[in-house]
């Protein structure tokens, strides 16, 4: 069987970012990991809305 090719990134780093983890359904695949991410948020993405304790992980962060 053919490896699926590895999708093109948008920008740097898109591959830790919340807004592509939730499209592989991370929250669910792995809750304690993604509660970390998310926890005590400190910043939310201006793109998509979602907030995250480092602001590696989101598209265009915002300080809250």
């Amino acid at each position: 069987m053919a490896k699926k090719p590895k999708p093109k990134m948008p920008h740097a780093l898109h591959e830790i970012h919340l807004c592509y983890l939730a499209n592989l359904d991370y929250q669910t695949q792995k809750p304690k990991q993604y509660k970390s991410l998310v926890a005590d948020p400190r910043y939310v993405c201006k793109q998509c809305g979602r907030v995250a304790a480092d602001k590696r992980n989101l598209c265009k962060p915002v300080k809250l």
